[in-house]
């Protein structure tokens, strides 16, 4: 597998590079250790997000916390009303 790297695609580069200090690792397994990971990181904030004993505001403060700039989570708030 190749990753373009050049030009327009530089801002990759950086990106690995921080990966692999992160994990502290080469770059070929930080990629293969973020993509492990991040499916991983974004079930359990669906998880955390989905508690019955967090308020609205909580939510919405933890979705804007874990989002990324790739990787959004959004909080909306439904009322349902049942007629008998």
């Amino acid at each position: 597998m190749r990753i373009r790297t050049d030009g327009d695609y530089a801002y990759r580069n950086d990106a690995i590079d921080r990966a692999a200090r992160f994990y502290n690792c080469n770059k070929t397994k930080a990629v293969v250790s973020a993509c492990d990971d991040v499916p991983r990181l974004v079930a359990a904030a669906r998880q955390v997000l989905e508690r019955d004993d967090l308020t609205h505001e909580q939510r919405r403060e933890i979705a804007e916390t874990l989002s990324t700039r790739v990787t959004t989570f959004d909080v909306g708030q439904s009322v349902v009303v049942e007629k008998e």
